[in-house]
């Protein structure tokens, strides 16, 4: 058992994991934080995103302590008060998602995306968006959504309050 602490959103946390235990793992079973969905386990769906130092990362992949000393935001640290923030808000709007399996990963992708290109256009969102899997949507719907934020966030910035 190896000790780590891992800042997961905002709060340090600590605990004692194996060290083949996968990211996923920790936050799902050790810190209770089921937001994260597991899917394929290799990394190719992209159910598991979460956001480590301001970067989306499959947590399957990426083991428990590899995250020790870093910022990890997981889809439960968009909503702390339990009142969606403007991506989920505007994906919710658009009604992107059916099923909810995939919601996480997605949203998590297009936060970080959005969080380092606030002014892309559909076609980058599009491929930002590339590298996860909906097995219910035809994607538009999606793209929607986060397309949606862009434009509000864009508009909040322009506004005087």
């Amino acid at each position: 058992m190896i000790d780590i602490t891992v800042t997961v959103n905002g709060a340090p946390r600590s605990s004692a994991v194996e060290a083949r235990r996968t990211l996923a793992d920790f936050l799902r079973d050790d810190l209770d934080l089921t937001g994260t969905h597991v899917g394929c386990e290799h990394g190719v769906c992209g159910a598991c995103t979460v956001i480590v130092d301001g970067r989306p990362v499959r947590s399957c992949l990426m083991l428990a302590v590899q995250a020790a000393g870093h910022e990890v935001t997981t889809i439960e640290g968009l909503s702390p008060d339990g009142v969606l923030g403007p991506l989920p808000q505007a994906m919710r709007d658009s009604h992107s998602f059916q099923c909810g399996f995939c919601t996480p990963g997605f949203v998590m992708q297009a936060t970080a995306f959005l969080g380092a290109h606030p002014d892309a256009g559909e076609q980058a969102i599009r491929e930002a968006l590339s590298g996860n899997i909906c097995r219910c949507t035809g994607y538009q719907s999606i793209i929607d959504g986060v397309v949606l934020a862009a434009e509000r966030g864009r508009a909040d910035v322009g506004s005087d309050g």
